[in-house]
């Protein structure tokens, strides 16, 4: 077993005027360590695309991911989507992206712009085998994977961007390579370099885009753990017990709530440091604690940080403000949406006093429901996610 782990993202924008997107991305994992993604572009755009695609994806994932071979998925995708009656094409285009072990990629395409490999933020030519598959040419590839490749799977309405306007044969496949090389640099997650690519092609339709367009990368990187305190233990003879775990463990530490804090501070015999500064008007202000890596308000960092998560597995519009803000809800969600690959949860059970007032909304069962949220959506991202209860 290696020490690779792959960051998946992806982002869509929909045809002017429809309320469907005729791509879809479907990823389906095999185990904890072999994925299967598809990228399918559904015939013309609206309703009738987006069930091409749909269809398309959700068979060629399922039937990938239960081992059978690629002429079969083909066979069967051609043999059940219905024929355009104008055109003559049976199913939409696809590129799938079979990630083995964390350590290899079996990349195969058929009528989709090719998909771009960067390694170490340069662009890397691979290999392509022409398959004839039921009278269509099929690419496959086989790539070694290692830290830090990134492979960009796209629709065709990426390279169409600005045809007409902005440029007269559309943003060429160069083009996006290249500007993707660009943001590469800064070492962004796959979600939010999906989410900057389609951001630009937008830009490019004039935010009147004339087709459907999709992007989905695949980041390698090495597993990163990450450690979060969150509440004092039910029993206060547990208070040892549980930061000795916490500190313990492999990683980066993340402290969250008052009391908690002030505990994690004697056990470490070190002071703790409150920062007065509002970094926003709606997240309390940070603390200070040696040999923590960020100490932060509970409830109310920890409901903001849910808010980002849910916004980011969605259409990601937020994500301009947690990554660059520098109050404690952005500086979690960069270290757990960003840097984090394991994520380890120290709940404590004890109930607040100064949540008992009737006057305030927060409750022993909400700051549960806020940790199960908030594991949920970074299970949802990919995490390997462990929490454990004092």
């Amino acid at each position: 077993m290696n020490n690779l782990c792959v960051d998946i993202g992806y982002k869509s924008i929909n045809h002017e005027g429809e309320q469907l997107c005729g791509d879809h991305v479907d990823i389906v994992e095999q185990g904890e360590d072999s994925t299967v993604i598809v990228l399918a572009d559904g015939l013309g755009s609206g309703v009738k695309a987006s069930i091409l695609s749909t269809l398309t994806s959700k068979i060629i994932s399922t039937m990938m991911a239960e081992g059978l071979k690629l002429e079969d998925c083909v066979s069967t995708i051609a043999a059940t989507l219905p024929i355009c009656s104008v055109r003559g094409v049976a199913y939409s285009t696809f590129t799938i992206i079979h990630i083995i072990r964390n350590e290899l990629a079996e990349i195969i395409q058929y009528d989709n712009p090719s998909v771009i490999f960067l390694r170490d933020c340069e662009l890397v030519d691979y290999p392509k085998q022409e398959l004839n598959i039921g009278g269509k040419l099929v690419y496959k590839s086989t790539v070694k994977l290692q830290d830090n490749d990134i492979l960009v799977a796209m629709s065709d309405g990426c390279p169409h961007a600005g045809i007409g306007t902005a440029y007269n044969f559309g943003w060429k496949w160069e083009n996006i390579a290249e500007y993707m090389q660009t943001i590469a640099l800064a070492g962004y997650t796959a979600k939010t370099l999906a989410t900057m690519l389609i951001d630009e092609v937008n830009k490019e339709y004039g935010y009147h885009p004339g087709d459907d367009a999709t992007a989905c990368v695949v980041k390698v990187r090495k597993r990163a753990p990450m450690n979060l305190l969150f509440g004092p233990p039910r029993n206060r003879d547990d208070c040892t017990r549980m930061m000795s775990l916490f500190f313990s463990k492999e990683g980066k530490h993340i402290v969250c709530g008052g009391t908690t804090s002030s505990i994690a501070a004697q056990y470490l015999g070190k002071p703790l440091r409150p920062k007065l500064v509002f970094e926003r008007s709606d997240v309390p202000p940070i603390a200070e604690i040696e040999g923590v890596d960020l100490v932060t308000e509970g409830v109310i960092t920890i409901s903001k940080v849910i808010e980002y998560a849910k916004d980011a597995l969605d259409r990601n519009e937020l994500y301009e403000q947690w990554i660059f803000q520098r109050d404690g809800a952005s500086l979690i969600c960069r270290l757990l949406f960003e840097e984090a690959t394991d994520i380890n949860f120290y709940v404590g059970r004890a109930v607040n006093p100064a949540h008992q007032n009737p006057d305030l909304p927060i409750t022993f069962n909400i700051k549960m429901n806020l940790v199960d949220e908030l594991c949920s959506c970074l299970k949802q991202m990919g995490k390997r996610i462990k929490v454990s209860y004092f």
